[in-house]
């Protein structure tokens, strides 16, 4: 069982762990990471949840645990759901923002990968593909792609487009 640090709105700790499962009580949050994994196609390195989560598809990532750092934790959720090991100056903070219960960090990275070679975790991956923004949305609109993964995709997107054209600076 995964033991998560609780933060408050400010993002702060507040000295208290919740673990997996648990209700998380008012005004306290838990922390996770995303990670859009783009190829020289355009495509997105997207993967379909095991049927005991919900058998949706979605991006990498998971929660931020007890004492990890971000950069940390979406380097493991990576290696441990999909057997891919990145290096921390191969991933780019793209933003953070509050939603529901936590705190999301967004990151990105440009890899080729054949599928493959990816090693997947049973208990948590199904399948994985690399995809278009528009069949993400197809998926999306068939409602077998995670409403708030295509949201923080969207908006990766978007942060990265206005980083590339000065109007924004990354996080890191």
């Amino acid at each position: 069982m995964e033991k998560r640090d609780l933060v408050d709105k400010n993002r702060k700790l507040v000295g208290e762990i919740s673990t997996t499962g648990s209700k998380i009580q008012e005004e306290k949050y838990i922390q996770i990471v995303l990670i859009c994994i783009e190829n020289h196609k355009h495509e997105f390195l997207i993967q379909k949840r095991a049927k005991k989560k919900d058998g949706k598809w979605a991006l990498t990532g998971g929660h931020i645990i007890s004492g990890e750092e971000s950069v940390k934790a979406v380097l493991r959720e990576t290696e441990e759901e999909l057997g891919l090991e990145l290096e921390e100056n191969e991933v780019e903070l793209v933003f953070s923002k509050k939603a529901y219960d936590c705190f999301v960090d967004v990151y990105y990275t440009k890899q080729e990968v054949e599928l493959t070679t990816l090693k997947l975790e049973p208990k948590e991956v199904e399948n994985v593909a690399w995809i278009n923004l528009e069949a993400i949305l197809e998926l999306k609109e068939k409602e077998t792609f995670l409403d708030c993964h295509y949201e923080c995709l969207q908006e990766c997107l978007y942060f990265l487009k206005k980083i590339r054209e000065g109007e924004e600076k990354c996080i890191n």
